[in-house]
């Protein structure tokens, strides 16, 4: 089973700045790639980025030059850097790592962009 520690959600003003980060463990095989994803109340889950072990990375339209995501392989930690931070950004983040045939999820963490 792998275990996620998922941090730096939070409430902040549109325009404002914040930076997730995942931590995975315990996976039986080589994590290849991670991401997050989002889900905002009524909404269904969408992709927000991810990024394989060897840096490529991928990002939805509405986050592109806002956002960016890096990795650190030996830690399997994952990071989103989030700026221009707009209400329409406000939902539960999801960690993501894809491990052999795998998929796994983290618990989630809050983000919510209001004045």
């Amino acid at each position: 089973q792998v275990h996620f520690v998922e941090s730096g959600g939070g409430l902040v003003q549109p325009g404002g700045s914040l930076r997730l980060s995942c931590a995975a463990s315990g996976s039986p095989f080589s994590i290849y790639s991670m991401g997050w994803y989002r889900q905002a109340p009524g909404k269904q889950r969408e992709l927000v980025a991810t990024i394989t072990s060897g840096g490529s990375t991928n990002y939805a339209d509405s986050v592109k030059g806002r956002f960016t995501i890096s990795m650190d392989n030996a830690e399997d930690t994952v990071y989103l850097q989030m700026n221009s931070l707009q209400p329409e950004d406000t939902a539960v983040y999801y960690c993501n790592a894809l491990a052999h045939e795998y998929e796994y999820w983290g618990q989630g963490t809050q983000v919510t962009v209001s004045s």
